[in-house]
Formats: C-alpha cells, sequence, structure tokens
C-alpha cells in the first residue's frame, strides 16, 4: 500500500488539470447530493477540477451544494439519450468520469453508450450498474463500484463478480461489512474500514476517490485496491472524533489526513 500511496501527488501542479479532471453524471430529486459527494471526494483525494452533470430539475439545487464543485445541466428529469451529447463533452474535457450515483431509472440504452463510446476510464456506481449489464460491451476501461444489493444485479447476470470481471475486463470495488475487490477474476480484501461506513453517502465518496486516482494516472486494480484503503482508513478517522455520528461528509474531510 505504500508503493501506491508514494504514486499519487501531494501538491497541485503549475496550472489547473494537472492532477486530474473528474466528470460526475448522476443525481435525481430525491437523491440529488450523491454526485456532489462523489465530486468532493475526488477534490479530496487530489483532484483539482471537478464538474458535474445533473439534470435541469435539480441542477439549481445541486450547484449550491459547494463552490468547489463546477455544475452543469443536461435537459429533462431522467439520464436519456438526450443527454449524451452532453454527457460525451464532459467525457472529452475529464480525465475520468463517474456515471451513476444518485441516478433513478436511467435509460439502458443511454448509459451503455455512453461507457461503449468513452475512451477515458468509467467509474459505473449505484442505479447505473444494472443498465450497463445489458449487451455485449466492452469493460476494459471501467471500474463497478456497487454495494451488497447492487452485487446481485452482477450476480444475476454472470453469477459471481469474479466471473463478471473475466467475461468483461471490469474491474469491481465492492463495499461492504469488508471491502473486496476483483481484478481479472482474483479477489483481495481490504482491511481496513468501520462500521461507520455504513452510513450514507460513503459507496458515493468511494466512487469520488477512485476517480480521482484514475485521473491522476493509476491503473484500474490500483485505483480500486488503494481507493477502498482510503475510504477505510478515512473512516476510521472520522469515527475516532466521532463515534457513531459519522457522516460521509466527515470521512471525505479526513481524506487528505489519510493520504499524508
Amino acid at each position: 500500500m505504500e508503493r501506491l500511496l508514494k504514486t499519487i501527488p501531494h501538491v497541485s501542479g503549475t496550472s489547473k488539470g494537472d492532477t486530474g479532471r473528474v466528470g460526475v453524471i448522476g443525481g435525481n430529486v430525491a437523491y440529488p447530493g450523491q454526485p456532489a459527494l462523489a465530486g468532493l471526494a475526488a477534490l479530496r483525494t487530489g483532484t483539482d477540477v471537478v464538474q458535474l452533470l445533473v439534470s435541469e430539475e435539480i441542477h439549481t439545487t445541486v450547484a449550491s451544494y459547494s463552490p468547489n464543485l463546477l455544475t452543469d445541466r443536461y435537459a429533462g428529469t431522467h439520464f436519456t439519450g438526450e443527454a449524451l451529447e452532453d454527457a460525451f463533452d464532459l467525457a472529452e474535457w475529464a480525465d475520468a468520469l463517474i456515471v451513476g450515483p444518485g441516478f433513478v431509472d436511467p435509460e439502458p440504452a443511454a448509459v451503455q453508450e455512453l461507457i461503449a463510446e468513452t475512451e477515458i476510464p468509467v467509474v459505473v456506481d449505484a442505479t447505473a450498474i444494472g443498465p450497463a449489464l445489458g449487451g455485449e460491451l466492452a469493460m476494459e476501461n471501467t471500474i463497478f463500484t456497487p454495494d451488497s444489493a447492487e452485487e446481485e444485479w452482477i450476480d444475476e447476470e454472470y453469477g459471481s463478480i469474479e466471473a463478471f470481471s473475466t467475461e468483461t475486463d471490469a474491474v469491481v470495488a465492492l463495499t461492504g461489512g469488508t471491502d473486496v475487490i476483483v481484478a481479472d477474476g482474483d479477489r483481495q480484501t481490504n482491511e481496513t474500514g468501520t462500521s461507520a461506513l455504513t452510513v450514507a453517502g460513503t459507496g458515493d465518496t468511494l466512487t469520488g476517490i477512485v476517480a480521482s486516482l484514475l485521473g491522476q494516472g493509476l491503473e484500474r486494480a490500483e485505483a480500486a485496491e488503494l481507493g477502498a484503503w482510503i475510504l477505510g482508513k478515512s473512516g476510521e478517522l472520522a469515527s475516532a472524533e466521532y463515534g457513531a455520528g459519522v457522516v460521509a461528509t466527515d470521512v471525505i474531510e479526513r481524506v487528505p489526513d489519510t493520504i499524508r
């Protein structure tokens, strides 16, 4: 792990974007905070610039969360094919892309086309996971970050996350009581963490951390392994201060301390 930590830049580059740009596509009227949590986690992991792309229905709400996040909008209330032009523009700008935190009923064809046509690393999260599984998509640039409930979608389609990884070349970072990372069909577990990480929003936090590491140049398996470790250690630091009252933003604020 020390070897992986040493690969992270500890100061920003000489110009904006030198340590990565992360795009986040997600959110819905029921879950407007999820893309913002992922974006803030990416910033705390060292990303220079994060831009969110959310539906016009929640744009004003999401844009009010933090002045540190750039926020744009697509037309409509759900992610459909009509949003793809805006999504591809964001992917062209970014070094890593997050798809899914806070989505409700995204259009499967739109999710699949976005993943298939995007050349940068893509972190697929939350309710984008199920729609992404249909068809014969190549997954060699993806990391999936399911929780135990979302893992069931993968199991139903492929039998196990190991089989999914082997057949598609996707990397999986599964959050739960013990985080599991699967790459090339091989499973390993992450030993850091605390029961406080069951609180809402920590999955979005992991997604942002992993995307930041990808944008800074780490390979997918390394980003998944190190991302889970950083999340777990940050949760431990937050729990030491807040006990059972930890919330996701407490964990995000401890990420720089963990990396140091």
